[in-house]
C-alpha cells in the first residue's frame, strides 16, 4: 500500500516511521531543504519532547474527548519506550523530559535514522502544486508526481514560518472540502501599551498573569516573567497568550494583570510595607524595596504609583501604602497586540476537529484521508505538550492509514 505523508515534521515523521512499521509503503514530501527544522527550535534547543504530567485538559481547542481519543492510543509511556528504542536517553526535569544531551538533533537525527532504516522515502525541496483524488490521490509537486492510497497531511500551521509551517497545509484541507477553524498565534509574546517598559526591559521575576477579555478573567498562570521593550514574555504569557490572541482578532479588549507578590494577600502586604516603613522611615522611595524587586522594577512601580524616588518611608500615609499594595497585586497592562506567527511555538485554531474521526484520524469527508499533528485544531501549553501531541497524532494516523 502506498502511503504519502505531507510534511517532514514531529507528526510528518512519526506517522511515516508508524506507517511503514505497519507494512505501509511511505514517501514524506518536504518543502523545506531538510525534515525536521521546528524540531531543533524547540526547548531552545533542547527538545523538551514530552511531559509526564499529561492529561486532555493540557489541550485547548478540538475539545478534551477528541485529544483524549488521540493520547490514549499513544500515552507519554509509549512516547518514552519508542524513543529508547531509538537509543534518545531520557532526561526527568520536573516533569519535563529532554534527550539526556539536550541536543535537539539528537532527536531529529534519531527520527530520521529510523525512517531510513525502515525505506522511507524522503523527498525535500517539493511544493505541492495540486492533489487529485478519484479512488487514489493523485500528488503533483514542483519536481515530481506520486500515487498514493492513503494521503497523510501533516504540514504544520503557521507558527515559525522561517521552519516551514507556512499554512499551505489549510490550502490543501480546504480543498478537500474541510472546514477551518481561524488561526492565531499561540505561545507568542504579547505587546502591551505601558510607560513602564522602556525602563525595565531585561527584567525577570517571579509573577503571576491573569488575562481578562472584556473585564473577563479568562485565564492565568505563574511562572518567570520577563520585561522587555514592546511587553511581556516568558512561559506564563505563553500559556495564556492564545486567549488574547483570539480575543484580539475579535476586536475585543484585552487586558493582562500582572501580580509581583503572588505569595501575598493585599492585606498582608499593606501590614507588610506598613511595618517596613514604621522600621525605615528615612529610606526613600528609590531603594524601599530593595530585596523584593530588582531596581528598575522597583523604580518603575515608585513612577506608576506617582511618587518621586526621593520621598521617604515617613512621609507616605497609609493609602499611599494601601494603593502601593494593590498596584503591586494588580498592574494593569493593555494589551494591543502579539509578535506575530513569526515568533510563536504553535497556533491556535486548524482543520476543523469535527470533521475527523478521534479514533483514527481519518476525515469525515474524504475516506483515507488522515491528519496529523498542528495542522488540526489543537494547541497545548508550553512545556512538552505539543510534541506529545504531534508524536500521538502522528502515530495514529500512520497506523490506521497503514491498516485502513
Amino acid at each position: 500500500m502506498n502511503i504519502v505523508v505531507v510534511g517532514g515534521g514531529a507528526s510528518g515523521l512519526m506517522a511515516a516511521i508508524t506507517a511503514s512499521q505497519n507494512g505501509g509503503k511511505v514517501t514524506v514530501i518536504e518543502h523545506k531543504e531538510r525534515v525536521g527544522k521546528k524540531i531543533l527550535s524547540t526547548g531552545n534547543g533542547r527538545c523538551n519532547f514530552t511531559n509526564l504530567q499529561l492529561d486532555p485538559s493540557c489541550y485547548r481547542g478540538g475539545g478534551e474527548d477528541f485529544v483524549a481519543g488521540v493520547l490514549k492510543q499513544f500515552t507519554v509511556e509509549d512516547t518514552l519506550n519508542f524513543f529508547e528504542t531509538l537509543g534518545i536517553l531520557a532526561k526527568d526535569k520536573n516533569g519535563y523530559i529532554y534527550p539526556y544531551s539536550e541536543q535537539a538533533s539528537a532527536v531529529l537525527d534519531a527520527l530520521r535514522f529510523e525512517a531510513e532504516h525502515l525505506g522511507v522515502r524522503i523527498r525535500c525541496d517539493e511544493s505541492i502544486k495540486d492533489i487529485l483524488w478519484k479512488d487514489r490521490f493523485t500528488i503533483k509537486t514542483n519536481h515530481a508526481s506520486y500515487e498514493a492510497d492513503r494521503l497523510i497531511l501533516a504540514c504544520g500551521g503557521k507558527a515559525a514560518p522561517i521552519t516551514g509551517s507556512d499554512g499551505s497545509g489549510y490550502v490543501l484541507a480546504r480543498a478537500f472540502g474541510h472546514s477551518v477553524v481561524p488561526v492565531v498565534p499561540a505561545l507568542v509574546q504579547l505587546y502591551c501599551e505601558d510607560s513602564i517598559f522602556p525602563g525595565v526591559a531585561g527584567v525577570r521575576c517571579d509573577a503571576k498573569v491573569t488575562l481578562y477579555v472584556e473585564d473577563e478573567a479568562v485565564a492565568q498562570d505563574r511562572g518567570e516573567l520577563q520585561l522587555t521593550e514592546y511587553g511581556i514574555s516568558g512561559i506564563p504569557v505563553f500559556q495564556v497568550s492564545r486567549y488574547g490572541s483570539r480575543a484580539l482578532r475579535e476586536n475585543k479588549k484585552v487586558t493582562a494583570h500582572i501580580n509581583f507578590l503572588p505569595d501575598f494577600s493585599e492585606n498582608r502586604l499593606f501590614y507588610y510595607l506598613l511595618q517596613r516603613a514604621v522600621n525605615r522611615p528615612w529610606q526613600t522611595m528609590e531603594h524601599f524595596f530593595t530585596g523584593i524587586f530588582p531596581k528598575k522594577l522597583a523604580l518603575a512601580i515608585v513612577k506608576k504609583a506617582g511618587l518621586s524616588v526621593m520621598t521617604k518611608a515617613q512621609a507616605c500615609s497609609a493609602s499611599t501604602w494601601k494603593s502601593l499594595a494593590e498596584l503591586i497585586l494588580d498592574y494593569r497592562l493593555p494589551v494591543t497586540g502579539t509578535r506575530g506567527f513569526e515568533a510563536a511555538q504553535v497556533c491556535a485554531g486548524g482543520v476543523d476537529t469535527s470533521e475527523v474521526d478521534p479514533g483514527t484520524l481519518q476525515s469525515h469527508l474524504v475516506p483515507h484521508l488522515y491528519f496529523a499533528g498542528e495542522l488540526l485544531d489543537v494547541d497545548g501549553m508550553c512545556g512538552g505538550y505539543n510534541l506529545q501531541w504531534a508524536w500521538s497524532s502522528g502515530y495514529v494516523a500512520g497506523l490506521h492509514a497503514a491498516e485502513d
